[in-house]
């Protein structure tokens, strides 16, 4: 073990003894709650797959209790002022800086994410939270829009209670991402976050009390999805649900919130293309290809999972990359040199694995890992993987595999590669890298994607839209385009003098 890994685990201790003494409690009208049904479940840590702690197991009594609390809280939280809002979130951003720490360690220990990552993501956490409080004041703006005889003006209110549900990679993140916004609109929250990585919910429960939310104003309730997470989309209290997880279940959550006309926000499951032409800096797109699927152990719906090479330059370009693969660190999650850290549960594991033999049965060629990582035969880790040889019409390349692999496929020219870029059922991103600005503009307006970036990796700009196209998802999150989902708008028409009105019956 290095020094470092030493310091962190000694670090982590005190937190983790704190967060996982006892049951893991819902938190509901303010306050932690055990539950009534007295269920529970267990959290693993995927490093070596012992216990870490016992969950209380939602159920649709604990559901209703949140549901009940975030109604309550409603009619005050959205009659508070922008101003008062934007206070309070600015003081959960603080207090999230605050124990950023402790939510990095613990975030590195129930998910296998590696602590390089996971302190940025609890920085960027507060980000999100201070970018949301400061657009708070104006979420309720609207348009003017007149006519010869009318004054139409439009304004924003907020749904109501909402329901979030949150997926188990970068879960701290991910949950202020959707949660921020719905406080910052003036709506309520029932939170579900995934049962494979519950713990730094509770902290973010008890950040936004201490920071000053009403009671019921963010409620979190642990739980299972057939459980917890179907009693939260029929709750007919909460007018909306945003979620962020795989195509299917999004699927089964719109049936579900169905009869009771619920508005749906997702961000589903991606099999994204990165296309590098023979004009690209070759340099700068093998950095940003083997960034995009090896960071974060491959865990993201926005990852370059498929990389098409134009073939004249495919052979060196893989060759270059082969040898970047297999110098990928794959270690302890609390290890600052660890580049790829365990995946997240047992089942995902097996998951992952069983495409090393899908790859071989489809034609495929494992040119790097394919194999269990020698770190540690007791936790989920898995060595970088490289698929090579590969065609379109292949299951390594039209499934979601959601771990460190890469499937590479060769392209002739540019028509080629948008009919493989666009010749999957997904539509979440799209990366391209070339020298020609039209080719460029070509592309990116060709692929069917609802983000593309060109010439870079992945980066955020919070008041752009994020989100897909197809079976990666519905709406957009980031600035207005959060608030055209938490908030309603209406009209509102005023004549301005004595206009001509039709007379029936005179």
């Amino acid at each position: 073990m290095t020094d470092m890994l030493n310091e962190h685990l000694k670090k982590l201790e005190p937190y983790r003894e704190r967060i996982c003494a006892g049951i893991l409690p819902h938190f509901i009208g303010g306050a932690p709650d055990p539950g009534s049904s007295g269920l529970t479940f267990e959290n693993l840590t995927p490093v070596d797959n012992s216990k870490l702690c016992d969950v209380a197991r939602g159920t649709a009594a604990e559901i209703g209790r949140a549901a009940e609390a975030a109604e309550a809280a409603f009619s005050d939280w959205r009659k508070a002022s922008g101003k008062a809002r934007k206070q309070i979130l600015h003081k959960i951003a603080d207090l999230i800086v605050a124990r950023r720490e402790e939510i990095a360690l613990l975030e590195c220990l129930d998910t296998g994410q590696a602590i390089r990552f996971m302190k940025a993501a609890a920085d960027r956490s507060a980000v999100n939270y201070r970018y949301f409080a400061d657009r708070a004041p104006e979420a309720a703006d609207g348009l003017a829009l007149p006519s010869d005889e009318h004054m139409n003006y439009t304004t924003r209110q907020p749904i109501g209670p909402v329901g979030v549900i949150t997926p188990w990679n970068t879960p701290f993140m991910l949950s202020t991402w959707k949660i921020a916004p719905a406080l910052a609109a003036g709506c309520t929250v029932v939170h579900k976050p995934a049962e494979w990585s519950p713990l730094t919910a509770t902290i973010l429960a008890e950040i936004g009390q201490e920071a000053g939310l009403p009671p019921g104003a963010h409620n979190l309730v642990h739980g299972l999805g057939e459980d917890a997470g179907v009693a939260l989309t029929v709750h007919e209290a909460i007018r909306a649900v945003a979620f962020v997880g795989e195509s299917a279940t999004g699927s089964k959550i719109m049936a579900q919130g169905a009869p009771t006309l619920k508005r749906v926000h997702f961000e589903l499951g991606g099999k994204n293309p990165a296309i590098v032409f023979d004009d690209a800096d070759l340099d700068r797109a093998l950095d940003a290809a083997v960034f995009m699927i090896y960071s974060l152990n491959g865990e993201r719906c926005t990852s370059s999972s498929r990389l098409l090479v134009q073939r004249s330059i495919h052979d060196a370009f893989v060759e270059k990359l082969a040898a970047r693969v297999r110098n990928i660190r794959v270690g302890h999650p609390l290890d600052p040199e660890t580049e790829v850290g365990p995946l997240i549960h047992p089942v995902h594991f097996d998951k992952v694995m069983g495409y090393m033999d899908v790859a071989k049965a489809d034609g495929a060629t494992v040119a790097v890992g394919g194999t269990r990582n020698a770190f540690s035969g007791d936790g989920n880790f898995v060595s970088a993987t490289l698929f090579t040889g590969a065609r379109t019409d292949m299951r390594i390349a039209q499934e979601e595999i959601f771990g460190p692999v890469l499937t590479v496929i060769p392209f002739d020219d540019e028509e080629e590669a948008v009919r493989i870029g666009n010749d999957v059922r997904y539509g979440l991103a799209g990366y391209l890298w070339t020298g020609d600005v039209g080719r460029a503009h070509r592309v990116a307006q060709a692929l069917d994607a609802g983000m593309i970036w060109v010439n870079s990796q992945n980066v955020r700009h919070l008041p752009s839209p994020f989100g897909g196209t197809k079976a990666s998802g519905i709406g957009r999150d980031g600035g207005d385009y959060s608030f055209d989902f938490y908030m309603e708008t209406k009209n509102i028409c005023i004549a301005l003098g004595d206009h001509r009105i039709p007379k029936l019956g005179a």
